[in-house]
């Protein structure tokens, strides 16, 4: 299933007058003002998010949508949606742009709620529009329905359609997952027409009265899907008021009947260990009544009816199952249990190269493990401290003693990484033991402080400053030259070097250094010239005889210090915007083509998702000023930056060189999570 569908733009009514002209056109005028106020609710959600990946926690960029519910800025999407969020800034219908919070999230049910910042804003407050919620049991097959929100980031629009289904599921059991989580255990979707792309998740799916029958999900095929409203508007009243969702587990795992003719629900499997095993069920066995509840279900779509009323239950309340075993009646009781999440949330752990997570309940059975003791490792960093390891840390190791001390969950391991490298200057090998499948290994990790790159500063060279060309056979031949001619053709002279000091023009041709044949006439001969050059002293007057326009011709040529190169510049790699910059070589104003007396920092990496990659930043970008601070070297660069992190500023501005080009890019870090 394809939760987001390729994107092909429709003919949307994009333009809140032009539908309600629509509208009123067709003579429905009052439902015209209703439609029209519910697309006031509809917002566009930029989010920043992140998750483990490659042993870091990585950040992305996304949009989706939304609708406001209530005047204090409840608003409610999709988890897929804003479910990782760091950072929410939600656009309204008229332009403004109003920071959000997460307040809760679901993944079983693909909800989210969030609350719009207002404090202080009481004129926005009041200028709020809201949708209601409808009730979507009451929605039939070829109702008409409205498909709202912002596909492919675009502003709000609309789309019409009807609605196709009301017990939409996917068609391949399980294959919607969210954090490991079975969306399709609990929601059937309303199926509908009315055309929706990516970005409209979380947006709502409206009637002709303007009420909310469904938050949209996903699209199958030409269909969209939509989470009833019912189900939308029980979660995501308890996600507001408690952020999160507490259901009971039982460990049944239940399917559609098999034989005709016979009602309720099948037993299709017991987990080990389970509340439902310790009442006796066994799979095979056949549910009629479920806490005092009937339930039947001849079909897939029947089933998560019941999955809804059996996770809603009060964990920790004894419950009656009445049923049958082959044929015999039988009756249980069982103890639901609090269910936890399929998976706990990873932690990045920068000296080990990793990120990790706790095991849950849930996570644990699933690794057939005894107990939810130690870490998993969730994501490695190639050339990280746990991949150069001897064995390296795989993704779904979980380590379990680190030195002496056992770990049961990621706060024991930071907590014990904190106290290897204390007082040390050098990483410290540490013995690790840790599992995999069936087997305990132990391994050698090197914690510690991250190790600077040492790059060893080159000797002073003397330096001509050219690029040259071998004069092989065939150009010598295609020049009219003697085909055993040895030499170089000068293809470059750059500015301000001894090679322009001494009269030396692209298209001269040396042959001789201090009257000793340069013996080039092969392509692998490239660096004989340079060989040559580099036996003098930096400040050595040397003679080149050649020749120009067929005439020969001898350059006097006093040679200087090489200028250093980009490995030998002050560097300096931020961490919390997370890119590295360097003061820029005489290479980069050549290869740039700048001016001499060019100012700035050169940016020589950009990491994956961090803020100044978010922001727009390149490699290669030149970078002037910060906040409309000129910056020349990396001091003054490392003083404005640690200004920034220390006053938690707000928004920082980059004034930056990309070619051509220059521009102002905007860095919005999230200091709480930073």
């Amino acid at each position: 299933m394809n939760i987001f569908p390729g994107i092909i733009f429709p003919l949307n009514i994009t333009l809140l007058s032009f539908f309600t002209t629509l509208l009123v056109a067709s003579g429905k005028s009052k439902e015209d003002t209703v439609i029209a106020d519910v697309y006031k609710a509809i917002v566009r959600i930029e989010v920043i998010s992140e998750k483990g990946s490659g042993g870091r926690m990585m950040k992305s960029r996304s949009t989706g949508s939304g609708v406001i519910i209530d005047r204090n800025g409840i608003i409610v999407t999709n988890h897929h949606v804003a479910g990782k969020a760091i950072r929410l800034n939600c656009r309204l219908y008229d332009g403004e742009e109003v920071m959000a919070d997460l307040l809760g999230a679901d993944a079983m049910t693909d909800l989210a709620v969030l609350k719009l910042r207002l404090d202080g804003r009481e004129d926005l407050k009041n200028r709020l529009s809201t949708a209601k919620f409808g009730d979507s049991d009451k929605v039939k097959v070829g109702d008409i329905c409205y498909a709202m929100g912002s596909p492919a980031g675009l502003s709000q629009s609309i789309t019409r359609g009807i609605v196709s289904n009301t017990a939409m599921i996917s068609p391949n059991t399980g294959s919607f997952r969210l954090d490991g989580e079975n969306v399709g255990e609990l929601v059937r979707w309303l199926g509908h027409d009315a055309v929706i792309f990516p970005g409209n998740s979380g947006g709502p799916l409206v009637n002709e009265k303007g009420l909310i029958i469904g938050i949209n999900e996903v699209g199958i095929g030409s269909l969209g899907g939509a989470i009833p409203s019912n189900l939308a508007k029980k979660i995501s009243k308890e996600l507001r008021e408690s952020g999160f969702i507490s259901r009971s587990w039982t460990g049944l795992e239940c399917q559609p009947v098999i034989e005709q003719g016979l009602k309720g629900i099948m037993v299709g499997g017991v987990i080990e260990g389970s509340p439902a095993e310790k009442a006796g069920l066994i799979p095979g066995d056949r549910i009629i009544r479920y806490a005092n509840r009937s339930f039947n279900a001849q079909i897939d779509e029947d089933l998560p009816l019941f999955n809804q009323f059996a996770y809603s239950l009060k964990p920790g309340n004894k419950i009656k199952i009445e049923g049958f075993r082959n044929k015999t009646p039988k009756s249980w009781y069982i103890l639901p249990i609090l269910r936890e999440s399929a998976y706990s949330k990873e932690k990045e752990l920068k000296s080990w190269g990793i990120t990790g997570r706790n095991f849950t309940l849930m996570s644990s059975l699933e690794a057939r493990r005894e107990n939810t003791s130690g870490v998993q490792v969730h994501s490695v960093r190639r050339g990280g401290p746990s991949f150069s390891a001897k064995p390296s840390l795989l993704p779904g190791d979980v380590i379990t003693k680190v030195g002496k001390a056992s770990v049961s969950n990621v706060n024991d391991l930071l907590q014990i990484t904190r106290k290897i490298p204390r007082g040390k200057n050098e990483s410290v090998s540490t013995l690790v033991e840790f599992e995999r499948n069936l087997s305990k290994f132990m391994t050698v990790v090197k914690i510690g402080p991250e190790t600077e790159e040492s790059q060893p500063l080159e000797a002073w060279k003397p330096w001509l400053g050219i690029s040259s060309q071998v004069l092989t056979r065939e150009l010598s031949e295609a020049l009219e030259l003697p085909v055993n001619s040895r030499g170089i053709r000068v293809a470059q002279v750059f500015p301000e070097t001894p090679a322009e000091n001494g009269g030396l023009i692209p298209g001269d041709l040396l042959f001789r250094v201090d009257g000793q044949i340069i013996a080039a006439n092969r392509p692998e001969d490239s660096e004989v010239f340079g060989n040559m050059i580099k036996q003098y002293k930096t400040d050595a007057q040397i003679t080149l005889s050649g020749m120009r326009d067929h005439q020969p011709i001898d350059f006097n040529i006093t040679l200087s210090k090489r200028p250093p190169p980009s490995n030998e510049l002050p560097d300096l790699k931020d961490k919390t915007f997370e890119f590295t910059i360097r003061e820029i070589s005489y290479a980069d104003i050549v290869n740039a083509r700048l001016e001499m007396e060019t100012n700035g920092l050169i940016v020589e990496n950009v990491e994956p998702a961090g803020w100044a990659a978010l922001s727009g930043l390149r490699q290669g970008d030149i970078l002037l000023k910060i906040n409309q601070t000129p910056v020349n070297d990396i001091q003054e660069f490392k003083k404005l930056i640690e200004e920034q992190v220390d006053t938690k500023a707000k928004s920082i501005v980059f004034f930056v060189r990309r070619g051509i080009h220059t521009l102002y890019l905007e860095v919005q870090p999230d200091w709480k999570e930073s």
